[in-house]
């Protein structure tokens, strides 16, 4: 009974865990230089499916996505593009293979998309809402 009270305890204490885990929120970022001041869920998700190459206001607008496998991209791509990592895959395989296309530039974790997207105010990306700070607007969270 003992053995059984401590596993009941431990999955309890990983579903904590796990639940505020998934429940980071996300910000879409671009640079503090930048002069759209909010987008919306399909603004974002047109331009990192490379359905577009502009933000709203005419300027160019260049994605950069988080690491395989981050938590971020994962909740990014089900929450803002709708699509699971393999759907992804397959949605970018085919849109090379055409020449139609090419995927968002993988450029690391928070803090790298974030430096990298406040040095230029033509890249948009995705951080944990914890590493937004002043060199970077908020222009969309889920």
């Amino acid at each position: 009974m003992h053995k059984m009270m401590r596993l009941i305890k431990s999955l309890l204490i990983s579903s904590v865990f796990l639940s505020a885990f998934s429940y980071a929120e996300i910000s879409v970022i671009v640079s503090s230089n930048n002069h759209n001041d909010s987008l919306d869920k399909d603004n974002i998700s047109r331009v990192f499916l490379g359905k577009t190459k502009n933000f709203p206001d005419g300027s160019q607008a260049v994605p950069v996505d988080q690491k395989a496998g981050s938590s971020a991209r994962e909740s990014f791509n089900t929450n803002v593009l709708g699509k699971s990592s393999s759907q992804l895959k397959a949605y970018w395989s085919r849109l090379i293979f055409t020449g139609k296309g090419t995927p968002p530039k993988e450029s690391g974790d928070d803090l790298a998309v974030k430096k990298l997207v406040a040095e230029n105010p033509n890249l948009i990306g995705y951080v944990n809402s914890e590493t937004v700070d002043g060199s970077v607007k908020v222009v969309y969270k889920f």
